[in-house]
């Protein structure tokens, strides 16, 4: 068998701007192929009571290989989706917004402001008083860093996303009560049961960054500042929001989905996340054909724990080492459950649902919640107060100047009914 395949890493290195997304892609399913060779090789010498080392180090460094691309692809797709954002780049920016657009990028570069306080006012940039000082951003900078923070973020790439310019977000749930009923042309109309309704309340946190360039760089006149500061602040808070999406308790910091009291899905109730056992302590269940108990059970019954409105539009998500763990795993008739990407834009599917990495899901242990399966879309709010600020500081550390940069972020569940766990538990 050819071993093309050995190389992941060189496609890999080609990748970014999602121009070779089909090389990737191909490459991808052609990898897949060769696992489920060596996996059902390694399988059968499992049940002849031969199990070969090397030929289960070879199903893992494959295994291995496929995620790596997997990463790649998502990568990719994600890198040209965030381009997306924000409307046309293209387009001619008011009047004042250009104005301050020009001055905010001579107080980056020198420290002068030329008014820019006033300008944000004149182009509908302030967004109130904010204790640490700064500026706002250009509107062409935030959406640069919005873009990137779109393809750094996986939970902000699923869930609904909205602008605010108020420290809270407060929404009304219906929870059921409006009544209706069948009548005839003269029937009377009798009254309507009234609707019920349930406030949540979304607070905003503060998320910074303190990036550093020299003066020397700034002066350059050819620097893209917005490039520069959107790939500055992306890993920090790419990894401060993709944290606080999953696990962030609420406090200073936007509500995760695994910072919910959990209850198993039989006694689901509103405000609380349903979750389904594995069935086994620490682990899946065991392969077992003569009781037909497979690992892919406890995913099965995940995937219908999902009401069908939500369960069309279902993803999973979870880590890489889950990933490599499931994708091992096969149905009833001894067919694999995961299938890797088909065409561009398309993630990986497992029982038909698409699925998407987050390093911040837990590893697969006891009494872990390694897999949620959500519309995402319905079931988390990410939530921007507008306007980026920053704040210059030649000062600190010269001869470098910092940007003490923030972005005001809150998260949390609007839809408990359209989200469900998996715990690793018997």
């Amino acid at each position: 068998m050819t071993m093309h395949l050995r190389k992941p890493k060189a496609l890999i290195a080609a990748r970014a701007d999602g121009s070779n997304v089909a090389a990737l892609i191909a490459s991808l399913n052609a990898t897949f192929e060769e696992f489920k060779q060596k996996n059902d090789d390694r399988i059968k010498g499992v049940e002849d009571r031969f199990d070969d080392v090397v030929a289960r180090e070879q199903v893992d460094r494959i295994n291995a290989d496929i995620t790596a691309l997997q990463g790649a692809v998502d990568e990719a797709v994600r890198s040209v989706a965030a381009l997306n954002l924000g409307g046309n780049p293209a387009e001619p920016l008011a009047a004042e917004r250009a104005e301050h657009a020009e001055a905010f990028e001579t107080w980056f570069r020198r420290g002068v402001d030329n008014g820019i306080g006033e300008l944000e006012v004149r182009a509908n940039l302030s967004t109130g008083s904010d204790p640490d000082g700064g500026f706002v951003v250009p509107v062409e900078m935030e959406t640069s860093i919005d873009r990137v923070l779109a393809n750094e973020s996986a939970v902000r790439s699923l869930a609904t996303v909205r602008s605010i310019s108020a420290a809270t977000f407060k929404k009304l749930i219906n929870m059921g009560g409006a009544s209706s009923g069948w009548v005839g042309e003269e029937d009377a109309r009798p009254d309507t049961g009234t609707p019920k309704l349930r406030g949540l309340e979304f607070p905003v946190h503060e998320l910074y960054a303190n990036p550093a360039s020299t003066q020397t760089a700034l002066d350059d006149a050819s620097m893209d500042l917005a490039a520069w500061l959107a790939d500055e602040v992306s890993v920090e808070f790419g990894e401060q929001e993709g944290d606080a999406f999953i696990n962030g308790g609420g406090v200073a910091k936007p509500k995760g989905i695994l910072g919910y009291q959990t209850v198993v899905n039989s006694n689901y109730a509103w405000g609380k996340v349903g979750f389904i056992k594995t069935g086994a302590a620490a682990d899946f269940p065991a392969l077992d054909a003569a009781s037909e108990v497979s690992p892919a059970d406890p995913l099965v019954s995940l995937v219908h724990s999902l009401r069908r409105q939500y369960r069309r539009n279902g993803t999973f998500l979870m880590n890489d080492l889950t990933i490599e763990r499931v994708r091992k795993f096969k149905d009833a008739d001894a067919n694999y459950i995961w299938r890797p990407s088909i065409e561009a834009g398309a993630s990986s599917t497992l029982l038909g649902y698409s699925v998407v990495t987050d390093d911040f899901m837990p590893d697969i242990a006891a009494n872990a919640f390694p897999i949620a399966f959500a519309d995402f879309r319905r079931a988390y709010l990410v939530l921007d107060r507008q306007g980026v600020r920053v704040l210059r500081d030649p000062f600190t550390n010269k001869p470098n100047v910092h940007f003490y940069t923030t972005k005001r972020v809150g998260g949390g569940i609007q839809n408990f009914e359209a989200i469900k766990l998996l715990r690793v538990q018997s």
